[in-house]
């Protein structure tokens, strides 16, 4: 007798942990044959509150990290990942991806993770300035990351985008709430099991599967979202995201690059969600004294 196959049921990311959508509700995509390829989690307005209180509650201990520490942690995720090539490569086959691109696409997310592990305990640096001022202070300009970030990860790809879109907003300090690829999502959750080994704090970063239709409305009008990284194509919902951000005066960043470029990688991802905060610091004067005779 045929043996009945049992499809795999993928669970949302929250809080470090993989609970079941409170909803209740799942969808099935297809392959290119028109056969299911797994069970995909639809998720609701409440698992997205859920995943904000996550992300802001993680916010303290992930920011305060040092800086190294988290390039550490980034290029454990790129480790993790190198191990189970394989079970991504068959994700993204299965999702339509020829072998060649599949192997492709897993060792550039690799490679990305450990550039933007190095830039970790750099940008500051690069960024970071001391400014000339008329008065006896000395003037710094560093920047701090901006709290919580939702971002909705490019449609067209399963792992590439997914990934090129969460590394810079964790590696500057901020945690995030990700909506994959509502037609390739097993990549994005089998990321997240590669995210719960690597030592990152829970709720750095939440996954959520499910429609852009349902849920982009929370991305925009939440009040404990700080920013908005729009990846997913639609010129339509990008428009409605930053019409629905004006009110609440949350920043938008629109990205419509192709992440699958080796080149599409750069440190200003990173300060695109900093904020730049300027210290001033009296100098010293004793008696008066100046650089004059």
């Amino acid at each position: 007798m045929e043996r009945l196959e049992i499809l795999k049921t993928y669970k949302i990311f929250i809080g470090g942990q993989f609970p079941r959508t409170e909803s209740g509700r799942y969808y099935t995509p297809l392959d290119k044959k028109g056969q299911p390829l797994a069970n995909i989690c639809l998720s609701s307005r409440k698992d997205f509150r859920n995943a904000v209180v996550s992300a802001r509650k993680g916010l303290g201990s992930w920011s305060e990290k040092t800086a190294f520490n988290r390039g550490q942690i980034l290029y454990r995720i790129a480790e993790m990942l190198e191990g189970r090539k394989g079970q991504f490569v068959e994700e993204l086959i299965k999702q339509g991806s020829t072998e060649a691109k599949a192997k492709q696409e897993v060792e550039l997310a690799i490679d990305r993770c450990v550039y933007y592990a190095g830039w970790c305990d750099k940008y500051q640096q690069v960024f970071s300035s001391v400014n000339p001022v008329a008065s006896s202070h000395f003037n710094f300009s560093a920047l701090e990351p901006m709290g919580v970030v939702g971002i909705i990860a490019p449609q067209t790809n399963g792992l590439i985008g997914l990934v090129s879109t969460i590394l810079p907003v964790i590696a500057g300090g901020n945690t995030c709430i990700v909506l994959a690829s509502e037609n390739l999502p097993l990549c994005a959750i089998t990321f997240a099991e590669v995210l719960a080994t690597s030592d990152l704090t829970g709720g750095a970063v939440n996954i959520l599967t499910g429609t852009e239709k349902e849920l982009v409305e929370q991305f925009h009008s939440h009040m404990d979202v700080n920013a908005v990284v729009y990846a997913g194509g639609n010129k339509e919902q990008a428009l409605a995201i930053e019409a629905g951000a004006d009110c609440n005066v949350k920043r938008v960043f629109v990205y419509e690059n192709d992440f699958t470029k080796a080149t599409d990688e750069n440190p200003y991802y990173i300060t695109d969600l900093q904020e730049l905060k300027t210290t001033w610091h009296p100098i010293e004067n004793v008696g008066g004294a100046t650089s004059t005779y």
